[in-house]
């Protein structure tokens, strides 16, 4: 079949994050007509125009297989885009893409909020690799956060825990520290026998710095066993987790209204009990009302309601493409 533009409203939902991207075509009556799988999206590491050639190519495949030259809205949900000025930077390369008749940008954390509700109103915090949170309501008012590192204020994340992990292992064994197993277990993971062996192989780069996300399970499993050095890291990231999703309720005068507050990415979805439950019982007593869930669908969903809330759609269309990523 050749390729046409749609007669009828289309959607191109994206969700770009570090490691992988996902888009689907979908139709404004909710049918997925498409979907397709790329690479990581990393401006800041490639710049823009080679991070949208990699993005070029999931595109591609999706509009070939949906039978589709463009669409009439691209709802993109980025990583990396942290800033308002990013995002609007993102959406003039976009349009030059010609992709789509309309472009909006977003962060990603925003397609992770919109998977988990039925309208575009609540809160989400996302810790992955980073952390990051986002609110918004149907009034299109928004709350967010720089969430580009320390110098925003910001802790926490795959990659902020292993750092964490490995400072305090490092401090336990030359004695700085107070005693801790992770002194045992960081450099154990990666066959060593002592911290020290680990900061050389680290700074030396026999093993590749990009492996050190690595330790942040071992962190989880070290708290697990009754560490308590380990067990205060965990507990300080739930509870900058719901300082994070307070603040946001309450710029979003939500605070005292029942409001679902989302829990997403690698580290919230993993069911880590301490983590998980410490975050409740702390947004229990902050935010009463808070409707505590962890989302597990597909980012990408996300990326597909927002496009469809751009066109207007029905709640039916928001179903039936519901319906899509949650049979999968």
């Amino acid at each position: 079949m050749g390729l046409t533009a749609p007669a009828a409203p289309t959607v191109l939902a994206i969700d770009a994050g570090n490691s992988k991207t996902d888009v689907a075509v979908v139709t404004g009556a909710g049918e997925v007509l498409a979907t397709a799988r790329g690479g990581g999206f990393r401006p800041p590491a490639v710049g823009v125009a080679a991070a949208l050639d990699a993005l070029a190519d999931p595109v591609a495949r999706a509009f070939a297989d949906a039978g589709v030259r463009a669409v009439t809205q691209v709802s993109a949900c980025l990583a990396n885009a942290d800033l308002p000025v990013e995002e609007e930077q993102l959406a003039t390369a976009l349009h030059a893409r010609a992709w789509g008749t309309a472009v909006e940008v977003r962060n990603d954390t925003f397609a992770i909020l919109r998977a988990g509700v039925a309208e575009p109103r609540g809160v989400a915090v996302v810790c992955g690799a980073g952390i990051n949170c986002v609110g918004m309501r149907p009034d299109g008012r928004t709350a967010r956060f720089p969430a580009i590192g320390r110098i925003s204020g910001d802790w926490g994340g795959g990659w902020g825990l292993a750092e964490e992990a490995l400072w305090h292992a490092a401090r336990a064994e030359d004695g700085r520290g107070e005693p801790t197993a992770l002194a045992r277990t960081l450099p154990a993971h990666f066959g060593l026998p002592t911290m020290y062996a680990l900061i050389e192989a680290l700074h030396l780069e026999r093993v590749d710095q990009g492996r050190r996300h690595e330790l942040t399970p071992v962190l989880f499993a070290t708290a697990a066993d009754g560490d308590r050095v380990a067990r205060t890291i965990v507990t300080r990231l739930a509870q900058e987790v719901t300082v994070m999703a307070t603040v946001a309720l309450t710029r979003l005068d939500l605070l005292t209204e029942e409001t679902p507050v989302l829990l997403g990415g690698s580290v919230l979805t993993a069911g880590h009990p301490q983590l998980n439950d410490t975050v409740r019982d702390l947004l229990a007593a902050r935010a009463p009302k808070a409707d505590v869930r962890v989302v597990r669908a597909s980012p990408v969903l996300g990326a597909a309601l927002l496009g469809l809330d751009r066109l207007g759609a029905g709640a039916e269309a928001q179903r039936r493409a519901r319906g899509h990523w949650e049979a999968d």
